[in-house]
């Protein structure tokens, strides 16, 4: 008898491992790179790149911006960083015990989810980890949807996953499971992992947040392997006793970075042109860390060449259709972040607008208060640092729900809707770097448009008082400043970057053109260089120079480069500046940095304090510290 029931089992296993394979590779096998419309899609495994993973990570919780997290990751590499491939998460001879329970940190748009995609569908395509029987890929922001309805577990596998209705979950300890809860950071849910109720029968019904606390912990099928994916912010809502293997996903390394660019463009030449343009600015190549920067990239360059090259043909200049972006127009090639972005938006406006409307030109048309409401989205929902949005946060902003595809297809690419497994729906923008570069658009929209700033326009004080731009720009300085975690920091280079008269003249009809802009320019600037002399953490400070590259300012880099150059560094004392100054040189220099000699530097606390973000990433900087006294 017991032999049949096991012939039964071994059936019923490879009927519905067969099944739940051909869902998965069907809806895995196609990437939208940041639109997930029908007819937009990639298959996944023409453009996939690996990403450079590592195991385990700073002990520390890094509440440090995202983006600064990148500048920093972009230079320090440990020697004893052990390199993980994705499809060997759950292999690890040189430990005794065995791997239940992964958790993967990345920041946002890293490519966690992409991973994640790579590793079902491989998978499903029966190339990799086949001795697992079934993976139930479960993202935290569809199950958000219906936290606070009562299923068990066998009840959630078969609603998500229609065809392994039928499946015994009870007789599931005999064979390999893996679940994926991919998106910590994005849970709603409460896991109270101390508080919550002990469940261990499979087919007891009991809340999202018990199930999930239960499964985690190992009391709801002991021998299910869990793979958890995170932005390293949310990582502690799970219990360090919980996980016996972290890892972390930095993005792309250089070589990754060409990689994908390759991968991306069959035209050789083109995509040459593009990775040799993205390697001149230290900004833009250093963003290119995270997968979905390089594909703003791509999307901008690409369009800025084929439309240079047509404009040239039609011309009559077939001669010149060859120039690169080099030779190009410098105003309408992107070399700061706040030029890449407002391009970036400026297409996607023009592909709505052929895509919709059938109409090829090359003027954009806006629609103002659709951008307003998305903006006034972003902003507000930047403060409270979310990500994804609900219908609740989207009414709260005018947005008609019924109406959200209107705006995900006006600004295709930017904003998107996304139907989940479980019914209902959730939104978010394509980036973070998105929402906070449409939040800096937006402050800049309601200031044209109300004379105030959009930080006090709840503010009854405010209601009579009009304000002009350097008064939005100086209080959106002190707001960045005030933050610990740095929260504001490329919005507020976004923000700064779009006062710029050569940034807004690429918006017409949308921003207004300032006559002081010149003026303001100035006075901010100046404003910049007053805090940097006042006492700054090292980060905010190296965020500051990087809003004067925005406003197209490097004096005092190059001050310090000039200084560099004469070997006139020790000969005196700078002031707090200038040490700033020459962190964010050394920082951003071409050449990562073995060593760092202190003791080439007239030494003092002032120093210590501005030059730790260099000493943090020069690899003997400690040693050349204790040895110099």
């Amino acid at each position: 008898m017991k032999q049949y029931e096991a012939a039964d089992t071994l059936k019923d296993e490879l009927i519905f491992n067969h099944q739940l394979k051909c869902g998965l590779k069907k809806k895995y096998q196609c990437v939208f790179e940041g639109i997930a419309k029908p007819g937009d899609s990639t298959l996944l495994n023409n453009i996939y790149t690996d990403l450079y993973i590592t195991q385990g990570c700073s002990e520390q919780v890094n509440t440090e911006h995202e983006v600064r997290q990148i500048e920093v990751a972009s230079r320090h590499h440990e020697p004893q960083e052990m390199p993980v491939e994705c499809k060997n998460l759950f292999e690890a001879p040189e430990q005794d015990k065995e791997i239940r329970t992964v958790l993967t940190k990345g920041v946002a748009g890293i490519g966690k989810s992409v991973s994640v995609q790579k590793f079902v569908l491989d998978w499903a395509e029966g190339k990799e980890n086949q001795d697992i029987s079934f993976i139930f890929p479960l993202p935290f922001r569809e199950m958000n949807l219906k936290k606070k309805e009562k299923q068990s577990l066998m009840g959630l596998i078969t609603r998500c996953f229609p065809e392994t209705k039928g499946l015994n979950l009870i007789r599931m300890n005999n064979f390999k499971v893996l679940f994926i809860l991919d998106g910590l950071d994005e849970c709603r849910l409460p896991l109270k992992f101390d508080g919550n109720e002990t469940l261990s029968d499979v087919s007891s019904p009991a809340t999202l947040d018990v199930l999930l606390t239960n499964l985690i912990k190992g009391n709801l099928l002991p021998s299910a392997l869990i793979w958890i994916t995170t932005r390293p912010a949310a990582a502690s809502k799970i219990p360090p006793d919980c996980i016996d293997r972290v890892t972390e996903i930095r993005g792309f390394n250089d070589a990754q970075k060409e990689e994908y660019f390759r991968k991306r463009f069959i035209d050789e030449k083109m995509a040459n042109e593009i990775i040799d343009h993205v390697k001149q600015s230290k900004s833009l190549f250093i963003m290119c860390h995270i997968p979905v920067f390089c594909w703003i990239s791509a999307t901008v360059l690409q369009n800025i060449l084929e439309e240079k090259r047509n404009n040239d043909v039609k011309n009559n200049q077939a001669d010149e259709a060859s120039k690169t972006l080099q030779e190009s127009n410098t105003e309408d090639t992107p070399k700061t972040l706040t030029q890449m972005y407002t391009h970036f938006l400026r297409f996607q406006i023009q592909q709505s607008r052929r895509k919709y409307d059938g109409e090829y030109t090359q003027d954009v048309f806006w629609d103002e208060d659709a951008i307003l409401s998305l903006g006034k989205l972003a902003f507000h929902q930047l403060e409270r640092n979310n990500l994804i949005f609900y219908d609740t946060d989207l009414e709260a902003c005018g947005i008609n729900v019924y109406k959200a595809s209107v705006y995900s297809g006006m600004c295709t690419q930017i904003f998107k809707e996304e139907r989940g497994i479980i019914l209902g729906t959730m939104y978010c923008f394509v980036h973070l770097s998105i929402q906070e570069f449409i939040a800096g658009l937006y402050a800049h929209l309601f200031q044209d448009i109300n004379k105030k700033s959009a930080f006090d326009q709840e503010s009854a004080e405010q209601e009579n008082k009009n304000e002009a731009m350097i008064d939005l720009l100086k209080t959106a300085v002190d707001k960045a400043l005030e933050s610990e975690t740095g929260h504001l920091d490329l919005f507020l280079r976004f923000l700064l970057g779009l006062s710029l008269q050569s940034n807004r003249r690429l918006l017409p009809g949308l921003l207004t053109q300032q006559e002081d802009n010149d003026q303001s320019k100035k006075e901010i600037v100046q404003y910049l260089k007053q805090k940097l002399e006042s006492d700054l953490s090292p980060e905010r400070s190296i965020n500051l120079f990087y809003c004067l590259n925005e406003l197209n300012d490097q004096s005092l880099v190059k001050e310090i480069q000039t200084h560099l150059s004469k070997g006139s560094l020790s000969s005196g004392d700078l002031s707090p500046a200038q040490w700033s100054a020459l962190a964010f040189v050394l920082l951003t220099s071409e050449e990562e940095m073995e060593e760092f000699e202190l003791q080439k530097f007239k030494k003092s606390d002032e120093c210590l304090i501005r030059l730790s973000a260099v000493i943090k990433t020069s690899k003997r900087a400690l040693q050349k510290l204790f040895s110099s006294g």
